[in-house]
Parts: structure tokens; sequence; C-alpha cells
């Protein structure tokens, strides 16, 4: 069914079951009949050929061989020709933001890849306007085609006392949130530290959250799986997508919860903890593909969940059982199974329409009944969601930045320095904590640029003191000078500037200032790469294509300066994650996040 005009509205199931029952029975023409297609049955685990849907008022109304009863005057056919019927792919935890486009522009850009069901924690904007910004998200979904539901964020700022955030929130704010229509739950619980030592904030808001009947998300970023992990999960986190091997998974399920397993543009957390299911036998009800972080120009030339379930199935998974952990799995998990994650009667009509299976190669995409893509191209008319201007002009720097800000003095009369640096991992996560002896010159640390140590800096940009941290970074491989800017700093969302001269890292950051963010790369004074990110400095307006267009210039020019790094500019954004192991930067100064306190630039034997 195409309809560029109409954007489909869901009733409560309660609302429209006698219809249901209607057209089930035959009383009732249905809105549209999909004929002759074979039922990926998530539940039953099968593939059942030769099967009809009929839907009515956006549901799933009949599910089985012949829905001819239900066919009217004015009933939609559309013959699936044997090809494959698949419930719409849910997302079970992400964040739009890192999209660097608004929640409609996401949508946008992954409907034509299946997805229809997307569970967001819109922690980034909460760390820049706290619960305003969270609301203007919210009210944003709302408005979409398909479902997009949101986590109430949990952590802002996510490590108190180790970062200042421009915004905090606290159990009073979650629990004003869980009354908003479309909130789920609680977002990612990444102050692991503080659920295992009772931190009252922490127990407030997960006592909030359970007490609404709802779910709480879990970010457990640490290898250790004794007593702290024990903790945690008895604190109430019922999921955790921070897994990186086998035992990681293993543990979670275990212990009642969800693993969550991941494949973002940088993250390739699939193919080790899938063996828990392929090689150690376990229960596969209990696993949940997700992507966590997207940026656009993965999701317009890569795919999104159809990514990441074609990743599942090459490392061995059945087709059906990826299905399952990107549709019903989901669903459960959240408490939504009589409403999404299968093609069951009662259940939105979100559906695909598959030619192969094992590629999934998706020939059509169906919300709610209606079609909204075809052959990779949208079809659904979806206007852009108005910011107002108080998400704007949100970096502040307060004065103009010198390249003198940079300078990092050594000790008094010191020659060389040996230095902590942080260890850049591709395709994960973590970082390393390394150690550098640096040269000294009149009086200032020298960057190693032939082995690899470049210079990062954390520029405050919440309250217009422009204060810089200054400190090492290790791992990108430039080898020209350059700097790159960026405002996408999570979780704090300052600005992190990764430069291999102080003049070029004093241009990026001005840079960012004019244009109120993005991310942008200078070399010798000129622009080489510019992504402008006006909506708290974390997403642009500009169509998905227009800015994986830019973000594919940002990475060439990444490339021109010598760092062959997979998605390095997803590295870049996390230098500032202080949650998660080992070495990061704040706006307070490098923090050990194995033990979670701040430690020296310099190492004294």
């Amino acid at each position: 069914m195409n309809n560029k005009s109409e954007r489909p509205v869901i009733k409560p199931w309660s609302e429209v079951a006698s219809d249901l029952v209607d057209v089930a029975m035959g009383r009732k023409p249905a809105d549209l009949v999909v004929r002759n297609g074979r039922w990926v049955n998530v539940h039953s685990g099968e593939i059942i050929p030769g099967t009809d849907l009929a839907i009515v008022e956006g549901r799933f109304a009949y599910c089985g061989p012949d829905a001819s009863h239900a066919i009217g005057e004015s009933t939609k056919v559309v013959d699936a020709m044997g090809r494959y019927l698949v419930p719409g792919l849910c997302d079970a935890h992400m964040h739009v933001e890192s999209g660097m486009v608004t929640v409609t522009e996401f949508c946008r850009a992954v409907i034509p890849h299946g997805t229809t069901s997307m569970f967001i924690d819109p922690h980034e904007i909460a760390n820049v306007l706290g619960l305003e910004g969270v609301k203007l998200m919210h009210d944003e979904a709302l408005a979409q085609p398909v479902n997009v539901f949101v986590q109430m964020p949990s952590c802002v700022p996510s490590a108190p006392g180790l970062e200042n955030a421009g915004a905090s929130v606290g159990p009073s704010d979650v629990a004003d949130a869980m009354q908003w229509e479309n909130i789920i739950g609680l977002g990612e619980v990444m102050n692991f530290p503080g659920v295992a030592g009772n931190d009252p904030t922490m127990v407030g808001e997960i006592a909030a959250t359970v007490s609404a009947g709802k779910t709480v998300g879990g970010h457990y970023a640490s290898p250790e799986l004794g007593r702290a992990f024990h903790g945690y999960v008895a604190g109430g986190a019922e999921d955790d997508h921070e897994g990186t091997r086998v035992e990681d998974a293993i543990a979670r399920v275990r212990q009642g919860m969800k693993a969550m397993l991941r494949l973002g543009s940088a993250w390739y957390d699939v193919a080790s903890q899938i063996k828990a299911v392929t090689e150690q036998g376990l229960d596969p009800r209990n696993f949940i593909l997700c992507t966590d972080d997207c940026h656009s120009g993965t999701l317009v030339n890569d795919g999104h969940m159809d990514r990441v379930v074609r990743h599942a199935i090459a490392q061995g998974l059945a087709p059906v059982t990826a299905i399952q952990m990107a549709t019903i799995n989901t669903a459960q998990h959240f408490k939504l199974e009589r409403e999404l994650g299968s093609i069951t009667p009662g259940r939105r009509a979100d559906l695909l329409i598959v030619s192969d299976l094992a590629t999934l190669k998706i020939d059509e995409v169906y919300g709610r009944g209606v079609r909204l893509a075809r052959a990779g191209k949208l079809e659904a008319d979806m206007p852009a969601y108005p910011y107002p201007a108080t998400a704007r002009d949100t970096v502040r720097l307060g004065k103009k930045l010198k390249a003198s800000g940079f300078d990092i003095p050594a000790p008094e009369g010191a020659r060389s320095v040996k230095a902590r640096v942080i260890g850049v991992i591709e395709n994960q996560a973590p970082t390393r904590a390394l150690t550098a002896e640096l040269g000294v010159a009149k009086g200032l640390v020298s960057m190693d640029r032939r082995n690899d140590v470049c210079q990062i800096a954390l520029v405050e940009r919440h309250r217009g003191t422009g204060a810089v941290t200054n400190g090492f970074v290790s791992g990108f491989g430039y080898t020209q000078d350059c700097a790159m800017a960026s405002t996408v700093a999570h979780d704090s969302h300052h600005m992190i500037v990764v430069g291999t001269n102080k003049e070029d890292m004093a241009v990026a950051a001005n840079r960012l200032g004019e244009v109120g963010g993005g991310v942008v790369m200078i070399s010798k004074g000129k622009e080489l790469a510019l992504v402008e990110m006006p909506i708290a400095g974390l997403m642009s307006e500009e169509r998905a294509e227009i800015v994986a267009q830019k973000a594919s210039r940002l990475a060439e020019a990444m490339r021109e300066m010598g760092c062959s790094l997979n998605n390095a500019y997803m590295q870049h954004s996390l230098l500032a994650l202080v949650v998660i192991p080992e070495l990061r930067i704040s706006d307070i100064g490098l923090v050990d996040v194995t033990r979670f306190e701040k430690v020296d630039l310099f190492v004294n034997d």
C-alpha cells in the first residue's frame, strides 16, 4: 500500500480488536492482503509456505493459508510470489545522535533497510540540554511512521565526579519521564561502580523504572566478572551490550540478563560472542542484536539492522534464529510482544517482503500496514521536524582559542618525560592505557609523530570557559600537519581535538565554535572537511544522504592525513567516554577507568 501523504497512526489493540476479529472471520474486508508468501514465524521457528496475511487498522488480523475471505472491493492485494514474509527488524539499543542526523532523518535512512522499530537512548542530547533535549527527541519519535521508543537517559553525567556535562539528570527526572507516552524504560546504566556501591542516584533511578513496570538497560563496561559484576546484576540491569568476549555473553545470560550483541560502525562484537550460541549451545532466546552507534555513512552505504542480521548469519547462525534475535527477542525484552516483533494476529503490521533470506535481500518494507519503501527507496513522505532555537548555539567557548592554549609544560628542568597515552583499539570501544617517552623543547612536551603519538585536547564548551585539558593519544597514525575537532564527544559532549600541530588544533576548535558544532578536519590552516551539526552540536538538519557525503569526505581527509583506522571518526568521538576502560580524557583531566579516578599526565617512576 503506497501512501505518500498519510502518516500511519496506530490505535490501541483494544480499540480495534473487534475489527481484527471481523476481518479474520470474513465479516469485514481487510485494508491489505499479502498473498502467497513464505511466513517466517519467529514464535515457532518455522518457515511456512503458501501463507496469506490480512491487515486492517495497521495490524495483522489473519495469518494463514487463504485470506480470500478478507478481500473486498477496496482491499489492496499484493502477491508475494513465494517470497519470504519477515517481521520488521528491531534495533534494541541505539543512539540516533551517532547518525549525525535527527530522528526523522535517521528513520528516512533506515526504513529502506527494514528497520521498523528502534529503542533509542538520547543521552547524548541529554548531556547537552538535559530533560528538555530528551523531550524534544521523544516528541519527534512519536511523529514517525515506524516505532521509535525512547529510553530515559540514566547517567547524565555518565560518571559524576569524573566529568562535568552540560546538564544533569536525577531520580525525580526519571520518575517524571516514566509517565511520558513513549518512554519504554531506563537507558543504559553506565555508572556500574555506582550500582555496585548502592549509589543513591542509581538506586533511585532504577527503582523508579521498576516501579513503572519498565525495562532497565544495562552497560557493564568491564572485563571483570567477579563481585562487582554480580553486584551490578543484583542492582537491576536487565541487559547489556558492552560484552566483547564469549565469556561476557555467557556470564550475562546465566545471570538472567539479555546479552545484546552489537555491530555498529566501529563496534564488531557479534562474531566473538555469538559463539555462546553456535558453539556452546546456549538458548538463543536470550540474545538480542543491536547497533548501538552507526554514523550516517554506514546507514546510507551499508545498512542498519539488515547489516547486523546478515553478519550474524555469516557467523553461523541459522537465518530464522538471527531474525528472532532482531525481532521477537527484542519485543519480549521490552514487554511489547503483544505489539510487535512477529507476524501474528493483533501485532502491528510491520512487514518485510524478502527475496533471499540468507542475504536478507529486502524488496518491500511495510510499517503499520503501509508500504514505506520498495527496492531500497523510501516512499513515505516524512517532512523535517522543527527544532527550537533553544537547541542551537550550544557551542560556547567564551573566547578565541590560540595555539598556546594547547601547550603542555614539562616538569621544571625535565629533558624528557614519561607520559600516559590513550591507545585506540580498532573496532572496539575500550582503549589501552599506554605510556611513551616524549621529548621536551623550550620547556614544553613534544609530540612524537614518528611513533604515532599525537596530542589530544578536551575543550569545555557548555559554560563558556573554553578551558583546555591536554593529553596524548596513539593509534590514529596521522603523518601530516593536521587537527580534527568534534563536538560529538561521548558522553559529556564537550569538544575533542586531536592533532599533530597546535596551530591547526586552535583553528579547528574555533571553526566549530563558528558553525555551532560538528566535526572538522584542518591541515596547515586549510579546511579539508566539515560536517555541520547545529542541533546541540550533535545533529545535522540535512538529509542523511548529504550528511553521509560530508562524512565520507571527512573519512577521506583522515586517510589523506595518514589515518587508516576503520571508522576512525567514531573512535575519535569516544575518547572522552569515562565509563569504558582503560584511559580517557575529561574536563577534569585524564581518567583511569579501571580504577575510576583521575591520574596525572606524567608517570613518576
